[in-house]
């Protein structure tokens, strides 16, 4: 029984082996690749065409319409007369104006005799209130007559500088009446309807350059390196597929737009095709 007794004991103290876990080791997650940097030879963008000279003619003056001469698509040259205000009552005006422009130079020319002779006539009477032959009461009628007609004329020269001043602003009226182009160009839209109403300032046409041409377009940061003033461009259109025209690189941003970390690139369009038109979508890439 002791023997016995002695072996449980042994078996209740001695513990069991405890076999090590081995803790999972997880595989390692690879690090995505980098992005590879654009390659400017396969590079391809695009950007709208615009030509180097464009604006909106509008009225300098209110008034009616009353002769339109151009439509959209029509060429104009520098100067060219697009439309015409109601001009009647500065017509009128300028005629009202010159007339009077011409009675005062008639009464200038008028006085001014008359103030030559008041002088000879003051001349002599100088000479003869000297030799005591002349009062002095009519030496002063002389001298009256000058102050007289000297004052005269001058009341018609300021009539005659007033009415031109009155005329050189109804002029500038009348030629704001006609609506010319400011350059040669294409008229490319127009909002002008016969004898509507318009004020200063309203816009009725935009007369839009045919050349030269330029594409504006962005690149990104990373290639502004191959991107450089005078690097031969290749464009192409979506519009006539079969068009390739040459451009070069006319001018580069120097900054960077930090929100979308590109540049823009202004491209020239080297003897563009008559089938380019500004506002047409340009794709563009370098030369090969």
């Amino acid at each position: 029984m002791a023997a016995a007794l002695l072996c449980a004991g042994c078996d209740t103290n001695s513990a069991p082996p405890v076999a090590a876990a081995s803790a999972p080791v997880s595989a390692a997650t690879p690090a995505p690749p980098a992005p590879s940097a654009p390659d400017a030879k396969t590079f391809a963008t695009s950007g709208p065409l615009v030509a180097e000279q464009q604006a909106d003619v509008g009225a300098e003056r209110d008034g009616r319409i009353v002769e339109i001469d151009v439509q959209i698509g029509d060429r104009v040259r520098a100067g060219q007369l697009l439309a015409r205000l109601d001009d009647r009552i500065l017509q009128a005006n300028c005629a009202g104006l010159k007339a009077r422009i011409a009675a005062a130079q008639a009464q200038v020319r008028d006085w001014k005799a008359e103030q030559e002779s008041a002088h000879a006539d003051l001349r002599r009477a100088d000479v003869l209130l000297q030799e005591k032959i002349l009062s002095q009461e009519n030496w002063e009628v002389s001298k009256y007559k000058v102050d007289e007609t000297t004052a005269q004329v001058e009341r018609y020269e300021s009539e005659q500088a007033a009415a031109e001043a009155d005329l050189s602003a109804t002029q500038v009226q009348l030629d704001q009446s006609h609506i010319v182009a400011p350059f040669a160009g294409v008229v490319g839209r127009s909002s002008v309807r016969p004898y509507s109403q318009v004020k200063a300032g309203d816009p009725l046409f935009w007369i839009t350059a045919e050349a030269p041409l330029h594409v504006l377009f962005t690149v990104p940061e990373a290639l502004m390196a191959s991107f450089k003033s005078g690097t031969p461009l290749e464009l192409t259109t979506a519009d006539y597929p079969g068009l390739h025209q040459a451009g070069r690189i006319f001018r580069v941003s120097p900054v960077v737009d930090p929100a979308s970390g590109s540049v823009q690139v202004i491209g020239a369009v080297e003897h563009p095709s008559p089938l380019l038109k500004p506002g047409m979508t340009m794709q563009v890439r370098l030369a090969p």
